[in-house]
């Protein structure tokens, strides 16, 4: 860990020259250098380890269990986001992080997720102040609605905009999100391109919100998946 942040501290002017976004370890070495009383070293390293192992995987692995969840809640765009990869990625190789730039639609799971379960919310739901119609449906008061609509986030790009702010903005955001980005990424949609999946039995999942840090799913999912037959032949070489 210590040659890494060394490593890092030798490529952070040159980083800042070519104008790449800075990473996790430039931000702290930034902080070490208006209080290097306090962000130390082993302060860094340990901001770094606890990061790895609760924020960078805690949320994660939430944030693909409630996006499984809205896709087997919505059987149309879970094979859409299939037919995606099968067009773009095809049935010879899995799926990887460089691919991610032409798959708009599974990005748009992604963020469609992020804004209906947030691991972190930074905003109070909006809900209906008063009873009304809308069409031929009656929506009570205190209502909130959420409809699950990838094609929303269609045209923003590779990254997040200011339309969505689940890692915060600015000099406040997180370092961690374009880790987090890559890693539910590649593995929902290996998720989706390796298996069939289907709920456990016939009734939606629940998605009841439970109690934590990272609003975790009351109710665990749980589902049937079998390797789609395509694909056995590839899983097996693993």
């Amino acid at each position: 860990m210590q040659d890494l942040i060394e490593q890092q501290r030798k490529t952070e002017t040159y980083s800042a020259l070519d104008g790449k976004k800075k990473t996790m370890i430039d931000f702290l070495s930034s902080l070490q250098e208006t209080e290097p009383e306090y962000y130390n070293d082993d302060v860094i390293k340990g901001m770094m380890q606890v990061s790895r192992l609760t924020a960078g995987t805690d949320t994660s692995a939430g944030t693909m269990e409630w996006a499984l969840s809205l896709l087997l809640n919505n059987p149309e765009a879970l094979e859409k986001a299939h037919e995606e990869i099968e067009a773009r990625i095809g049935q010879s190789r899995l799926i990887e992080e460089s691919d991610l730039a032409k798959l708009p639609y599974l990005r748009g799971v992604i963020n469609e997720t992020f804004r209906m379960n947030p691991a972190a919310p930074l905003l109070a739901p909006h809900e209906s102040s008063e009873e009304c119609t809308v069409g031929c449906f009656r929506v009570p008061r205190g209502t909130m609605l959420l409809k699950f609509k990838p094609e929303r986030f269609q045209g923003m790009g590779e990254g997040l905009s200011y339309t969505l702010l689940p890692f915060g903005a600015g000099r406040r955001g997180c370092p961690g999100a374009g880790f987090a980005l890559r890693m539910v990424g590649s593995a929902l949609g290996s998720l989706i391109q390796c298996f069939e999946w289907e709920g456990n039995g016939e009734e939606m999942v629940d998605m009841s919100e439970g109690a934590g840090l990272t609003v975790p799913k009351a109710q665990p999912l749980l589902a049937k998946y079998r390797p789609r037959p395509i694909m056995v032949g590839l899983l097996s070489q693993l």
